[in-house]
C-alpha cells in the first residue's frame, strides 16, 4: 500500500467474535490502512477466538497504534452489554477516534450507540450478522427493529455485496445515511499455488461448524454417493457449536470410513486436504473462503447465497441450490467424473478473482468513503 495516497484519519474497528472471514475482514483493513497512514485500533471479544486469534492480534499489533483491545462481549443483546458499552466509552475517551466502524450485528450496535457520544462518525458493515435472521421470526422483528433504530445514529453503511445491500432495503427499509458497496478484496499472498497432501481427500469443507454452512447437507449429500456405489471421501475442517452433532450425522450415515473431522486449521493448510472446495452454506454474505479458494485454484462447489453469484460471475449457473441434498449430491457426482471440466471452470474463477477482488481496492474505497461522509 506505500504507493497509495497517505490519509489522515483516525479509526477503531469494533467487532465481536475475533474468527472467521469478518475477522480477517477487520485485519486486512486494519494493516492497509495503517499502511495509508490511518491511525488504527481494534476492540474485539477475550472469550472467543483461542490461541489462533491471540497470535493473529498480536502480529497485527505494530499496525494499531490506537491499540488491540480485548472485553468480554456477549452474542446475544443483555444486560452484560450496558457493563462492555461503559468500559468501551471509558476506552474510547483517552482515543479520540475520528470514526468508529463497527462489523456485524453487535460491533455496529456499539460503534453506532458510542459514536456520536465521542465525537466519532459511525460507519457499519453488516457482514451477514442480523440479515440472516428470517423476516418472520421472533428473533428477525427483534433484530430489524434494533437495526432500524439504530440507522438513525448511523454515518454511513458499506455493503460487501449487492447482496447485502437489498437485504438490508427488504428487511429494514432504506437507509437514511450514505451507503456504498464495497466488496471484500484479498491480498497477493493469497494466489499462491496449493501442494496436494498426499492423503488428500475428494472433497474438503472450510468453515465454522454450524448449521447455517450445511454440513448436515453435505454429509448427506456423501450418503446418496455412497449408496450409488461411487466411492469418495471428505475432510472437514473447523471447529464450532455444532460440530458434535455433525459428527453424530456421520456416524448414522455409517461415513465414518470416508469423513474425517480435522479441528481448526488456517485456510492455507486446509486447503491441501481436499481435491475439491465445498461450501454448503444456507446462508452467507460475501464469504472470504470462497475468495480464497478460487485464489488458490481450486474446483469450487458451493450454494446460491448470499453475494456468492457475485464473486462466480458468468459461471454463477453452476452454483447449487441451498438446502437441497439433491442438488448438491448431483454437484459432486459431476465434479468426481469431470475432472477437466472442473479445473477449467476454476481456472476461470481464479482468473476473476485475481482481477476484481483486491484488498488494495477495498481500503482505498473505504477511506474515501469515510472522507466523503
Amino acid at each position: 500500500m506505500s504507493d497509495k495516497t497517505t490519509y489522515s484519519l483516525s479509526v477503531i474497528h469494533v467487532l465481536r467474535t475475533p474468527v472467521g472471514g469478518l475477522f480477517r475482514h477487520v485485519c486486512d483493513l486494519a494493516k492497509t490502512q495503517s499502511e495509508c497512514g490511518l491511525q488504527v485500533g481494534i476492540f474485539c471479544d477475550s472469550e472467543t477466538g483461542g490461541e489462533n486469534a491471540a497470535r493473529i492480534l498480536k502480529r497485527l499489533e505494530p499496525h494499531c497504534s490506537l491499540g488491540v483491545h480485548r472485553l468480554p462481549i456477549s452474542r446475544l443483546p443483555g444486560v452484560s452489554d450496558w457493563s462492555t458499552i461503559r468500559h468501551l466509552r471509558k476506552a474510547l475517551d483517552g482515543l479520540s477516534p475520528d470514526i468508529l466502524h463497527g462489523h456485524g450485528a453487535k460491533g455496529g450496535a456499539y460503534a453506532r450507540i458510542l459514536g456520536h457520544s465521542v465525537n466519532a462518525k459511525a460507519f457499519y458493515t453488516p457482514h451477514g450478522g442480523s440479515l440472516h435472521y428470517k423476516t418472520g421470526s421472533l428473533m428477525g422483528f427483534i433484530f430489524f427493529r434494533l437495526e432500524s433504530l439504530l440507522s438513525r445514529r448511523t454515518d454511513g453503511i458499506i455493503f460487501e455485496c449487492a447482496f447485502s445491500q437489498e437485504t438490508y432495503r427488504h428487511k429494514i427499509g432504506n437507509p437514511s445515511c450514505a451507503m456504498r458497496i464495497i466488496h471484500n478484496g484479498i491480498n497477493d499472498d493469497d494466489f499462491q499455488p496449493r501442494q496436494l497432501d498426499d492423503k488428500a481427500s475428494d472433497f474438503v469443507f472450510i468453515g465454522e461448524l454450524r448449521h447455517l454452512k450445511g454440513i448436515d447437507i453435505l454429509l448427506n449429500a456423501l450418503a446418496i454417493l455412497r449408496q450409488k456405489g461411487l466411492q469418495c471421501s471428505c475432510t472437514i475442517v473447523g471447529e464450532g457449536p455444532d460440530a458434535s452433532d455433525f459428527k453424530k450425522i456421520a456416524n448414522q450415515l455409517d461415513l465414518k470410513d470416508c469423513t474425517k473431522f480435522a479441528g481448526f486449521q488456517p485456510a492455507s493448510k486446509g486447503f491441501s486436504l481436499g481435491r475439491h472446495l465445498v461450501i454448503p452454506s444456507r446462508a452467507e454474505s460475501f464469504p472470504y473462503i470462497i475468495l480464497e479458494g478460487a485464489a488458490a485454484n481450486l474446483p469450487i462447489i458451493t450454494t446460491r447465497v448470499g453475494g456468492i453469484a457475485e464473486i462466480f460471475g458468468e459461471q454463477a449457473s453452476f452454483l447449487v441450490s441451498p438446502d437441497n441434498v439433491k442438488d448438491l449430491a448431483a454437484a459432486l457426482e459431476f465434479a468426481l467424473k469431470n475432472p477437466a471440466e472442473m479445473k477449467a471452470r476454476s481456472d476461470i474463477l481464479h482468473l476473476r478473482v485475481k482481477e476484481r477482488f483486491k484488498v488494495s481496492t477495498m481500503t482505498v474505497a473505504t477511506i474515501d468513503f469515510y472522507h466523503s461522509v
